[in-house]
């Protein structure tokens, strides 16, 4: 994806995606994020947010890991190697599922997009996509099913909030109004080939679009045009950050790792025990869902803070002078106005609106409010 640029070898194996021109003419403020230069905000990252929540954002995504499966066993293969129950996936449709190791431990979490009978899209997230290429690659042996790296075939561009389907139907004749949540269907978008996805990690309505790099420039400058009546503006990490922790959206890393189950992270029904078949990990997630069942391990929730300090991640979470959980995902909250978290604490301490819990800022214990996921939700 536009990493042989030459103009990106100031940062010696850095990977620049085919929109890093854009993103410094428009002064954007650059970090690395899983090898990749990207941009952490152009402006304001408050600003950004608040566009998302009530016009929309304009996202490069160009990082994240495309793998394509093809061949007349590719069903077969992803049942065999996710949890999820990928070969009810009907053509067009998009399916939120996990790859785990054999002990149960979550390798990642994947969006697959089912694009034809016999080939699936996977999307793994930046960090984790050479893992996840590399345990489909060996998982593969035996089906008749090809594994390919698609990585350097697309840039991703997003554009969320409530003003995305107008915007985007200014610049494609593809059916939106058809096209359902957790979807995908080929089209045109600005005269450019696109898989049109509707999908997102802000909380919002949006779209995702997968095209050639070659593409992206001319695909952000239509967008933008587009836009511009309807307060789109460009965003960075930081407040895609920001939004998916307000709707309470898990980031790996941080609320899912190799040493959780998707039972413990509080996600048990993407694993699909009644698929045919064995697949990688079953066993272990029996286990996993009985000992979820019958004495919960600490449980993820939601922590809005009753003053201004701010949780990070690795807090500890403490009632009664104990340590009963850690928190995964702080920061202030530009919707709510507070600080929020995320967190694992002790069943016994997770229900919503349990009193006495406070989160260990450098030795200050400061109070929190548990409460349910999501802290926001759109409405519909």
């Amino acid at each position: 994806m536009s990493s042989t640029d030459p103009a990106s070898d100031q940062n010696a194996g850095q990977r620049h995606t085919a929109l890093d021109a854009v993103h410094r003419a428009l002064g954007a403020t650059m970090t690395d994020f899983a090898g990749w230069d990207m941009p952490l905000r152009y402006g304001s990252e408050r600003d950004e947010h608040h566009a998302v929540r009530t016009r929309a954002g304009l996202f490069d995504l160009s990082h994240m890991g495309e793998i394509t499966v093809t061949g007349p066993q590719a069903a077969a293969l992803l049942d065999f190697a996710l949890v999820g129950n990928i070969g009810a996936v009907k053509a067009g449709r998009a399916r939120y599922t996990m790859i785990c190791r054999a002990d149960g431990g979550i390798l990642d979490d994947l969006i697959v997009y089912r694009l034809a009978e016999t080939e699936f899209m996977v999307v793994a997230n930046a960090s984790n996509a050479q893992v996840v290429l590399d345990a489909l690659t060996e998982r593969a042996e035996g089906f008749d099913a090809e594994v390919r790296d698609d990585r350097d075939a697309y840039a991703l561009i997003a554009v969320q909030g409530p003003e995305s389907p107008g915007i985007l139907a200014a610049v494609t004749d593809a059916d939106l109004d058809g096209l359902k949540y957790y979807a995908g269907l080929p089209g045109t978008v600005a005269g450019v080939p696109a898989l049109i996805a509707r999908t997102g990690y802000t909380g919002e309505d949006g779209f995702e679009l997968f095209v050639r790099p070659e593409h992206a420039v001319e695909l952000w400058q239509a967008l933008t045009k587009a836009g511009q009546g309807a307060g789109l503006v460009p965003c960075g990490l930081s407040c895609r950050d920001t939004l998916r922790l307000e709707a309470g959206m898990p980031l790996y890393g941080h609320e899912l790792s190799t040493s959780l189950t998707p039972f413990d992270a509080g996600l048990g029904r993407v694993v699909k025990f009644d698929k045919d078949g064995d697949f990688v990990g079953r066993t272990a997630l029996e286990a996993a869902a009985e000992r979820a069942a019958s004495q919960p391990p600490r449980v993820l929730v939601g922590l809005v803070a009753e003053g201004r300090r701010v949780p990070r991640a690795g807090f500890a979470v403490v009632a009664g002078g104990e340590v009963i959980g850690e928190v995964t995902s702080g920061a202030p909250s530009p919707t709510l106005g507070k600080p929020i978290a995320m967190a694992y604490v002790d069943a016994a301490h997770a229900a919503p609106g349990t009193t006495g819990v406070g989160v260990d800022i450098r030795g200050s214990h400061e109070p929190y409010e548990v409460v349910a996921l999501p802290f926001y939700k759109r409405q519909k």
